[in-house]
């Protein structure tokens, strides 16, 4: 790259610009450089182009428009000084080199004059060779800085569009570089995140030890390897979603492979930690993906065994309980006692009914049938859901809100739709213990449905929420753990989405979206 860079150089004439409002010396200083050979054995005719201006406002306008690579400037001029004409033609050609004669040197001028940025000071009379040996070295100065140039533009465009996130970090883990792949993670503008410490801003709680000691490790000069989480700007504190669709794509935090290496600048203090990480998040979602489907798999070998071994003992149990208790009414005990005797078998019968009712959701879940496709007046079916646990509502001192439109029609299986509404109203009125709201609403739209519904209760924590739709994961005392399983799979047949916005100690929605279907 750098040598395609110096035979561009190479094959362009640089310009030199000639301030002066001697015109024998102007005449003479073309003449000599158009006359020299340059170190390299080409001629400078051929390499370099001499413009010349007699005033300082006329250099300063070439340089403006056609722009410099080397300027030979008098220091008195008709107009300023040439002193104070170095910062303009410098911020008019950032690049560009000056070299100022006079036929007045002293040494305060000479230092003045590189004070204020000039490349060389020449004093009347030189000799043609030290004109052109310095002229020549100005723009081999200007010819490696623009290669530099070039190149760090490159490296800066390869760094900044690249799909991989590049981290640099200095002495302390402060951040001196962030390319646009980690802000994006990170959520914030590029030249925000300098100076920020990288590890206890963006690294989750978990990951931030093995970070600072995978980093100490890169410093002491050997290349590590680490996957971390990568935290956003929030740090995921506040009112949190998730979706059924994101889980599938991808968990809700970033997973990045991360490898560190040390790049060693002119000191100890110029070195750099640098970090290239990859989104491993996809690769992760999809792991998981294919562990949650070979887990279904063996599921449903082991459910078709396992619903013959249990139902039959469970029925029996049922059964038993029931003879039990018409003749613990036979007992010729007191009152008190036989009330004790029947509490005890219902607790014994309501846990028959969980352990049944667990073993229908594990078989819905790991073999379940084909979704029917019929007209579904999406509306009724949840005013019929509702009206079937209002009691349960009113037990909770839980008020419910009914927003259902009745012009809602889909095509679907009634039956598994049931099941979705009831399964959210169940784990909505489970969540207020102690009372509160449901919202229930259903809306329509030109291509889907919508459902709605929300809770006033305890809320779930976002170290929770990525695992609600995973089997028999649970957070309630006597769930099963297949409740939002089995949801999310009905609506999968559907063909929609459900998502979950929850903030702890404020409430649940979920908002469950189905096509209407033809």
């Amino acid at each position: 790259m750098a040598s395609i860079a110096r035979l561009q150089a190479a094959s362009a004439r640089s310009r030199l610009l000639i301030l002066d409002d001697n015109v024998e010396l102007v005449g003479s200083l073309h003449a000599v450089i158009m006359s020299a050979e340059l170190s390299d054995g080409r001629a400078a005719s051929n390499t370099i182009e001499v413009v010349t201006a007699s005033r300082g406002d006329e250099g300063l306008a070439i340089a403006r428009t056609q722009g410099f690579d080397v300027a030979i400037v008098d220091v008195k001029l008709p107009d300023m000084s040439g002193v104070d004409l170095i910062p303009l033609l410098r911020a008019a050609c950032p690049f560009g080199e000056v070299v100022l004669i006079t036929g007045f040197a002293t040494m305060d001028a000479a230092m003045g004059a590189l004070r204020s940025g000039a490349y060389a000071f020449i004093p009347k009379s030189f000799r043609p060779e030290e004109l052109i040996s310095t002229v020549e070295q100005a723009l081999t100065k200007v010819r490696l800085a623009r290669e530099r140039e070039e190149l760090e533009r490159r490296y800066r465009a390869l760094v900044e569009l690249t799909d991989v996130l590049v981290v640099g970090l200095e002495k302390g883990g402060r951040v001196a570089l962030f390319n646009r792949k980690a802000a994006l993670f990170a959520g914030v503008e590029p030249a925000a995140a300098a100076g920020w410490p990288f590890v206890d801003r963006w690294m989750p709680d978990e990951d931030k030890a093995r970070m600072r000691e995978a980093i100490g490790n890169a410093r002491s000069g050997k290349t590590q390897e680490i996957e971390t989480g990568f935290t956003d700007a929030e740090g995921g504190h506040g009112p949190v979603r998730v979706s059924s669709r994101e889980l599938r794509e991808a968990p809700t935090r970033r997973r990045v492979r991360w490898h560190l290496s040390m790049a060693r600048g002119a000191g100890d203090e110029a070195a750099l930690v640098y970090g290239f990480g990859i989104d491993v998040t996809e690769r992760r979602a999809l792991e998981k993906r294919a562990a949650d489907a070979e887990a279904l798999s063996a599921m449903g070998t082991l459910a078709l065994n396992l619903a013959h071994e249990v139902r039959n003992p469970l029925n029996a149990a049922v059964l038993q309980l029931h003879l039990l208790g018409r003749q613990v009414d036979k007992l010729a005990i007191d009152e008190e006692s036989r009330a004790a005797l029947r509490r005890k078998g219902q607790i014994v019968g309501d846990e028959i009914q969980r352990l049944s009712r667990l073993l229908t959701e594990f078989l819905e879940l790991a073999r379940p049938r084909a979704a029917v496709r019929e007209l579904v007046h999406f509306g009724k079916l949840v005013d019929d859901v509702l009206d079937l646990e209002q009691g349960s509502a009113a037990a909770r001192r839980v008020t419910v809100e009914r927003d259902l439109s009745s012009e809602c029609v889909l095509v679907g299986d009634p039956e598994k739709l049931k099941q979705v509404i009831l399964n959210l109203v169940v784990n909505a009125l489970e969540a207020m213990k102690d009372g509160g709201a449901l919202r229930v609403r259903v809306a329509c739209g030109p291509d889907e449905v919508q459902l709605t519904v929300a809770d006033t209760g305890t809320g779930i924590d976002a170290a929770s929420l990525s695992q609600v739709f995973d089997p028999f994961f649970t957070t309630k005392e006597a769930g099963t753990g297949l409740g939002l399983s089995i949801v999310r799979k009905i609506v999968d047949q559907h063909g929609g989405e459900i998502r979950i916005e929850s903030e702890s100690c404020v409430g649940t929605q979920v908002t469950v979206s189905l096509p209407r279907g033809r």
